[in-house]
């Protein structure tokens, strides 16, 4: 049989289950932190912008995703809004 004691634990990584207790990191506005005042649909149609707020199915994603604040967010779907009017952006992906 084997001895009595402690079993090792294992080194690195999370290497177990995930503390329920413990708070994600806060995402940051990367408006907020880039000092952007306003934002208009000529900027949406740029692919920095594009890809990281909207779907691959062509949704708006959600500002718990993104983690825009809501002054940004808001800014954000009114130029994806007027942008797809203008067709710089595309309503629906096939």
């Amino acid at each position: 049989m084997a001895t009595g004691g402690p079993r090792p634990r294992p080194t690195g990584g999370s290497g177990g289950k995930p503390n329920k207790f413990r708070k994600p990191r806060r995402k940051v506005c990367m408006f907020c932190v880039d000092k952007i005042a306003s934002i208009d649909y000529k900027q949406m149609a740029l692919a920095k912008f594009r890809n990281r707020l909207i779907s691959d199915r062509g949704k708006i994603v959600p500002r718990r995703t993104t983690g825009t604040c809501a002054k940004h967010q808001r800014m954000v779907t009114e130029a994806i809004k007027q942008a797809r009017h203008v067709a710089l952006l595309p309503f629906v992906v096939d």
